[in-house]
């Protein structure tokens, strides 16, 4: 709000009254100053220069009598009430763990729960009021935190495992609340850093064995061609053709190892364009022609006349056909039939590469898009396989928004099927 430069009309004469009421309070001195400047000018011959002063004098009286010209002022700034008391005490203890996502459970000095959060009965259960916190936790290491909060004597972090209904990690410490012997109980969840350990744990481990092998292998041959078959040209050619496929091994899994590698960096596709899920489809199947051939398996597709748009990084679409088809050359070559189909449905693409050889168990195949899990380890070396194939299929499709289904049952062959969304503009 802009306040006006000039006073009202009300204040303007309440201070012109209080200027006249100051001129007559102090007319006498005014009237004589004036009489004598004048009798000076006139003594001296220059009644000019007393005419003058007076003026001056005049002006300089109604000036300092005058009230000062009203100013414009910015309005006092206004004063936001002090909070009550009882505003302050709106937001209670319950509200602030509520809006903890952590487990937080309040206990009393006797070690009787007073209060616990959302996430604290999501984790843990329903906590009542009234409930002994130590029957709670049994684990020797909560027991041991727990009696020290008891004592209000400070202790140190400790891991707690949970594994019913599924397994997790927490870090739990206890602080004291107040002077009177309460304390908290807060959790931090640690499940997924721990998995993500295990994880990098394991795959640390495979990739060591993976190697291991095979530069063992080649290491024995190298010594038995230095000394036993030094001379022996026939073992010679034998141990060197073990040797180029054992180091054939090795570059594959380290080339897969790479890839999977360059995948898990860039969790998003990149330099993406429009393309033809079928006819990539075909460019692969023309490229593997022999693999199938030298297999002994017949090729069957079934793909769609028109175009089946999506939007992709093609070379890692390539990726995925190719160990998808592999696979089924390597471990489905007993049935002698390689079925590929591409279909359609709303807005997603959907192709399957089938083979029908002895199939997979049920039990194996939630696992085996993890690294180097193999349902049948010899026969997956035995057909150089990595162990990789699948992880990196995981994760390409995981980066252009698709997804992996796989069905199989013992002697009914196996089916894997990449879904992928169409390009916008094709949907229907």
């Amino acid at each position: 709000m802009v306040s006006d430069n000039s006073a009202s009309p009300s204040s303007a004469r309440r201070l012109a009254a209080r200027w006249r009421a100051g001129l007559m309070r102090n007319a006498a001195v005014l009237t004589a100053a004036l009489g004598a400047i004048l009798l000076l000018a006139l003594l001296a011959g220059r009644p000019l220069l007393g005419i003058g002063l007076i003026v001056a004098v005049l002006t300089v009286a109604f000036a300092g009598s005058r009230p000062a010209a009203t100013r414009r002022t910015a309005p006092p700034a206004q004063k936001l009430p002090a909070p009550s008391s009882a505003d302050a005490g709106r937001l209670s203890a319950a509200e602030l763990s509520e809006a903890i996502g952590d487990p937080l459970i309040l206990c009393n000095a006797l070690g009787v729960v007073m209060s616990a959060n959302r996430a604290a009965s999501a984790a843990f259960g329903q906590f009542m009021p009234g409930d002994l916190i130590a029957l709670r936790f049994r684990s020797p290491e909560m027991q041991a935190l727990i009696d020290s909060a008891l004592r209000g004597a400070p202790s140190a972090a400790i891991e707690h495992a949970e594994r019913v209904p599924i397994e997790r990690s927490f870090k739990v410490g206890a602080t004291m609340v107040g002077g009177d012997g309460r304390f908290a109980l807060f959790f931090r969840d640690q499940s997924e850093t721990r998995r993500i350990d295990r994880m990098r744990a394991d795959f640390i481990a495979n990739a060591s064995h993976e190697l291991r092998t095979p530069l063992a292998s080649i290491s024995g041959f190298i010594e038995t061609l230095a000394g036993p078959a030094k001379n022996d040209p026939q073992a010679r050619e034998r141990f060197l053709a073990i040797m180029q496929n054992q180091t054939g091994r090795m570059a594959r899994l380290i080339d897969d190892l790479l890839s999977l590698s360059r995948l898990e960096m860039k969790p998003l596709a990149g330099a993406e364009s429009r393309v033809d899920l079928g006819d990539l489809a075909r460019q692969v199947t023309v490229s593997l022609s022999q693999m199938i051939r030298e297999n002994g398996m017949v090729l069957a597709l079934d793909l769609k006349d028109a175009p089946v748009p999506i939007v992709a990084n093609p070379d890692e679409i390539v990726q995925v056909l190719e160990n998808l088809i592999e696979n089924a050359c390597k471990y489905g070559q007993s049935g002698k039939r390689l079925d590929i189909s591409l279909s359609t449905e709303r807005d997603e693409a959907s192709l399957t590469v089938r083979d029908h050889g002895p199939g997979i168990p049920t039990e194996h195949i939630p696992r085996l898009t993890e690294r180097f899990y193999r349902v049948d380890v010899e026969t997956s070396r035995a057909q150089k396989g990595t162990g990789l194939g699948l992880a990196i299929v995981k994760h390409i499709l995981s980066r252009h928004q698709g997804r992996l289904t796989i069905r199989s049952a013992p002697g009914e062959g196996a089916s894997f099927t990449i879904h992928l969304p169409l390009a916008e503009d094709s949907q229907t």
